[in-house]
C-alpha cells in the first residue's frame, strides 16, 4: 500500500513537472513571445490569453510583456528659453509594449527577464525624453507662465514634445520600431534658479505697473467722457430753463398789461383795493392787532384816512365793472349819472 501511494504521488508530480514544462499560461494583460533556440518571428507572439503549449526548454523558452501603460519619471533637467532663461524642469511619460516582437528583438540582449527589457528600455525612453525637451527653447518664458488674462502654452509645448518624441530615433530607428508607443507626456515641475526667479517677478511687477497705467488712463478718459457729458446736459437743461422762464416772463407781462393799464387810470383806487384784501385777510385770522397805522397797508385804519378817501375823485367805470351807485362820504355826497352834488 505504501509503495503505491509513492508511485502515485510520484506520477502527479511528474505530470505537474511536465506540463510546467511544456505549457504556459498568457493573462489577458500580457503577450508573449515564445522563441526557439533563441529566435522568434511572427507566428511565434501570442497575444489571445489562455493555456498555450510549447517544447520544454531548452528548445523552447516563453518571455511574456505586461502591454499595460507604464510611468516614466525623469530627472530634473536645465533647459533654456528662447529669452535666455535656465529652467529646472522635471518631466514624465506614459508608454506601452505596443509589438512584443520588435520590443523582444531589440531589449533581449539585456538579460533573459522582462524585467531587464523594460529596465532598458526605459534608458533608451528617458535619453529621447531629454531630448524632445528642448522644444522650451522655441518658447519664452512669459508664454509658460503667462497671466489670466493669456492662457499658458503649457500644454502647447507637452503637445510638441510628445510629437517629437514620437518622431525621435536611437541608431536611426525610432521608438515604434523599438516596439514602443509612448502615450502621453507631461511636465509636472518648473523650478526657477534664483536669478530667473529674480527676473521673473520684476518682469510681473512691470506687467502690473503697465495694467495699473492701463486703467488709470482708461478711467481717466471714461471720467472726462461722463464730466463732458454732464456738462453738455447741464447746459442744455439750464438753457432750456431759461427758455421756459423767459417765455413764462412774457406771457405773464402779457397778461398783465391789461391790469397794469386799468391800474395807471386810477393809481389811488388800485392801492385803495390792496388795502381793503389786506384788511379783510387780517380781520379773518380773527386775532387782536395793535399797529402803527402808518404801516403800510394799516392807512385806512387812520382817522385822516377817511378824510382823503372822502375827497378822492369817483374812479372809472372800466375799473369796477359795473355802473357806480351814489355814495355818501362824510362832508360830501357823490351822485351817480343824472344827480345832484
Amino acid at each position: 500500500m505504501r509503495r503505491a501511494v509513492i508511485i502515485v504521488v510520484s506520477v502527479v508530480l511528474a505530470i505537474a513537472l511536465l506540463s510546467r514544462m511544456v505549457t504556459y499560461t498568457v493573462r489577458f494583460t500580457e503577450k508573449a513571445v515564445r522563441t526557439t533556440f533563441g529566435k522568434a518571428g511572427e507566428a511565434d507572439v501570442q497575444k489571445d490569453p489562455g493555456l498555450k503549449f510549447k517544447w520544454p526548454d531548452p528548445i523552447q523558452s516563453v518571455t511574456k510583456y505586461d502591454t499595460r501603460s507604464r510611468f516614466l519619471q525623469t530627472q530634473s533637467e536645465t533647459q533654456q528659453t528662447a529669452d535666455s532663461r535656465q529652467l529646472v524642469v522635471e518631466a514624465f511619460c506614459t508608454w506601452q509594449v505596443s509589438d512584443p516582437l520588435k520590443f523582444f528583438q531589440r531589449f533581449s540582449n539585456a538579460g533573459e527577464k522582462s524585467s531587464d527589457h523594460y529596465k532598458k528600455a526605459e534608458e533608451v525612453l528617458r535619453g529621447s525624453l531629454r531630448s524632445a525637451m528642448g522644444e522650451i527653447s522655441k518658447y519664452r518664458l512669459n508664454e509658460l507662465f503667462a497671466g489670466a488674462s493669456t492662457p499658458s502654452k503649457l500644454p502647447e509645448l507637452e503637445d510638441k514634445v510628445l510629437a517629437t518624441l514620437k518622431a525621435s530615433s536611437q541608431d536611426g530607428a525610432s521608438l515604434g520600431d523599438y516596439g514602443i508607443a509612448v502615450q502621453l507626456v507631461g511636465i509636472n515641475r518648473i523650478v526657477l534658479p534664483e536669478k530667473t526667479t529674480e527676473s521673473v517677478f520684476e518682469s510681473m511687477k512691470q506687467d502690473r505697473a503697465r495694467l495699473v497705467k492701463e486703467l488709470e488712463s482708461k478711467g481717466a478718459a471714461e471720467a472726462t467722457t461722463i464730466t463732458s457729458a454732464a456738462d453738455s446736459n447741464a447746459r442744455k437743461i439750464e438753457a432750456f430753463a431759461n427758455r421756459l422762464a423767459a417765455d413764462i416772463r412774457q406771457l405773464g407781462d402779457r397778461e398783465a398789461q391789461q391790469y397794469v393799464a386799468q391800474m395807471n387810470e386810477a393809481p389811488e383806487l388800485a392801492v385803495f383795493l390792496k388795502q381793503i384784501d389786506f384788511i379783510k385777510q387780517a380781520y379773518a385770522k380773527r386775532i387782536t392787532w395793535i399797529v402803527d397805522t402808518s404801516m403800510p397797508g394799516f392807512e385806512l385804519m387812520s382817522p385822516s384816512a377817511q378824510k382823503k378817501v372822502g375827497g378822492a375823485p369817483p374812479p372809472p367805470r372800466s375799473m369796477l365793472g359795473e355802473p357806480k351807485q351814489p355814495e355818501e362820504t362824510p362832508g360830501k355826497t357823490i351822485a351817480g349819472p343824472g344827480g345832484n352834488n
